[in-house]
């Protein structure tokens, strides 16, 4: 007879909107589920910059289970949740809401998911249609579309507009960060900036030196990641710039083997040691086993 499969670990999750309010009601009914962990957070559901819901998901292992009390304090709306799911499902973990019928590491809970994703599809059409008529009718109406206070170009409309990019900016700064920011971590501020966007074009991901610094400088601002990321990195010879960029590299993607690695290095046309144009894998194990020496790089699997 087999032995029963082990439980999975529950982790919760708890906000609150306000200071003043408390965890207590949703921090009881989390341990009684049976969560071991419980992070807490005090946010407003109308913003996706929560630090803490971010952390959680990026450490969150295959397996576990994200738990909350009600959909309402992970997400806030449909897409959001949808989202926030996705990104657990490509992490092999599951989501589940105690007072809703959803359960990601059940048959019933997954049909319950799609039934939202339905209705998530059909409110933007909705919107969509509605937007289509409001303007057709405001220009039968002899009405520019759009917001008057933009047109006329007053501070306060200006003001609120850029607010508002602001924080659809960081929102998908949050959203993209699991894909991004482990990288950054590893490599700044002991590499300089031109190595980290070499590590994360390496990995399939495109990055401009200026544009990256602005995104780490968002995450600091909101208390989402060191201020240490930021600081200028040391001046390098380039036997020391080589090592660190190969080093990069490999943790950026570890599933590489030097061979892919030493192709990359070609493509983005870094001279080898020796100054010569084509690099061997021999060459890429001895820039690794020099990094592994600084403790700049995992020890091989």
């Amino acid at each position: 007879m087999r032995p029963p499969a082990p439980k999975p670990r529950l982790i919760g999750y708890a906000r609150v909107s306000t200071e003043d309010q408390a965890h207590d009601a949703q921090l009881d009914e989390l341990r009684a589920a049976g969560c071991e962990v419980i992070h807490q957070e005090h946010g407003s559901g109308a913003s996706r910059a929560r630090p803490v819901l971010a952390r959680l998901i990026r450490d969150i292992k295959p397996g576990e289970v994200l738990v909350v009390v009600r959909l309402d304090r992970l997400a806030r709306s449909v897409s959001h949740l949808l989202e926030v799911i996705e990104t657990l499902e490509a992490k092999r973990a599951h989501f589940r809401s105690l007072h809703d019928p959803i359960d990601t590491s059940t048959p019933q809970g997954m049909f319950s998911l799609q039934v939202l994703g339905a209705v998530a599809q059909l409110e933007r059409s909705l919107i969509a249609e509605r937007t289509k008529a409001g303007i057709a009718a405001a220009k039968a109406r002899g009405r520019l579309p759009g917001n008057p206070g933009m047109r006329e170009r007053r501070p306060e409309a200006i003001r609120k507009i850029a607010l508002a990019r602001e924080k659809v900016y960081i929102d998908q700064l949050v959203a993209t960060s699991d894909q991004w920011m482990p990288t950054v971590r590893r490599m700044r501020p002991h590499h300089p900036w031109e190595d980290v966007v070499h590590a994360l074009k390496a990995a399939g991901q495109s990055w401009t030196v200026d544009r990256l610094r602005r995104a780490v400088g968002k995450m600091v601002s909101q208390h989402m990641a060191d201020p240490a990321l930021l600081k200028p990195a040391s001046r390098k010879g380039p036997q020391h710039r080589l090592m660190n960029l190969v080093a990069g590299i490999a943790m950026a993607d570890p599933t590489l083997s030097l061979r892919e690695i030493a192709a990359q290095l070609e493509r983005m046309h870094e001279r080898t040691p020796r100054g010569g144009r084509q690099w061997s894998a021999s060459s890429v194990k001895k820039q690794l086993d020099l990094a592994r020496k600084h403790g700049l790089a995992p020890p091989p699997l």
